[in-house]
């Protein structure tokens, strides 16, 4: 990749006229645009215990972000659980028919790369088969529970675009204990299956503070620290010429929602995934008014995704990571 960043108000000018399949004529390309994702699932049955039931909760809170996005004239990208949406066959539907991309999260929400590759694929075929029964729409992207592919299970990928998936949001570019590929691309990049087949991959958002890559703006650090970190990092990524991708779960505008339930909660678990809920909505609409947002599919026809650079290669062995490019990102022209 060149040092240069993309330029927005270029492609503007000549999207109406290009040849180039991938965007389409009447396409208004704002400059320059982020990615607000939503991890479609419920609380109690995706953190506390993956075999609890799913709670109404899940369709409450749904409901009262879609009708806060509405307000603010925003699209998102909505990653929905199949275990949430086989109990709530509606809600896939209303969140399609609001003009939000539809991608699957998975069935149950348990870490990928723990299951037999049997029964990742079941889950994950399942998942998108109901979606896409639900939404009467293709059913184009995929989150991993968790951000639970690592660089021991990159190889995965290959079964999303066996099943037709374009996109996908999976990959941390940090180091902890729990997720994330150390040394990914930080950048929107393609992924190459063995079948020859791209897929592209949204890494979620972090900035690079000395040698250290730090994330910014999704989850428990969009609710737990001060908004201005979060605007000075998708600020620092403008700088770098890259969108910024966000993720934040309905649930974390529910600041009652942990005194309403009624399964056990140790302390530390209950206090760090309830601190700070009543945050979420002010800081969200905050970043909403500041920054512009587009759902992954229209990314993709902006971005001339069939253009960008591969990141990642499963036709290599051993399956890795390229060196990350110097300089800023720069889009396919």
């Amino acid at each position: 990749m060149t040092g240069r960043k993309y330029d927005f108000a270029d492609r503007d000018a000549t999207a109406a006229n290009s040849n180039d399949p991938g965007i389409r004529k009447n396409l208004i390309i704002p400059a320059p645009f982020h990615l607000l994702t939503i991890d479609v699932e419920d609380w109690p049955q995706s953190t506390l215990d993956h075999t609890l039931p799913i709670g109404s909760n899940v369709v409450d809170n749904t409901h009262v972000l879609l009708d806060f996005l509405s307000e603010m004239q925003v699209r998102a990208t909505f990653f929905i659980l199949g275990k949430v949406a086989e109990v709530y066959p509606l809600l896939a539907r209303r969140i399609a028919e609001a003009g939000h991309d539809v991608g699957t999260h998975g069935y149950s929400h348990e870490s990928v790369e723990k299951m037999p590759v049997a029964r990742f694929k079941d889950e994950l075929h399942r998942s998108i088969e109901m979606l896409r029964q639900q939404t009467g729409q293709p059913v184009l992207g995929h989150r991993a529970a968790d951000f639970s592919i690592s660089r021991n299970s990159l190889h995965l990928f290959e079964y999303l675009s066996q099943e037709g998936l374009t996109y996908d949001s999976s990959i941390y570019p940090v180091r902890h204990p729990r997720y994330g590929v150390s040394g990914a691309w930080r950048y929107p990049h393609l992924i190459r299956c063995v079948s020859g087949r791209m897929l592209v991959e949204f890494p979620l958002a972090t900035i690079r503070f000395a040698r250290m890559v730090i994330p910014t703006g999704g989850g428990g650090y969009f609710r737990l620290f001060p908004y201005l970190l979060t605007k000075l990092g998708f600020r620092a990524l403008e700088q770098e010429g890259s969108p910024a991708t966000c993720y934040l779960h309905p649930y974390e505008l529910n600041s009652s929602e942990m005194r309403q339930i009624p399964y056990h909660i140790p302390f530390l678990l209950r206090w760090s995934q309830g601190a700070n809920r009543g945050s979420v909505i002010p800081k969200l609409r905050k970043l909403l008014s500041e920054f512009r947002f587009l759902p992954m599919a229209e990314a993709c026809e902006v971005l001339g995704a069939g253009k960008l650079k591969v990141g990642l290669d499963l036709q290599k062995n051993p399956i890795a990571y390229d060196p990350h490019p110097e300089g800023a990102f720069s889009s396919p022209s």
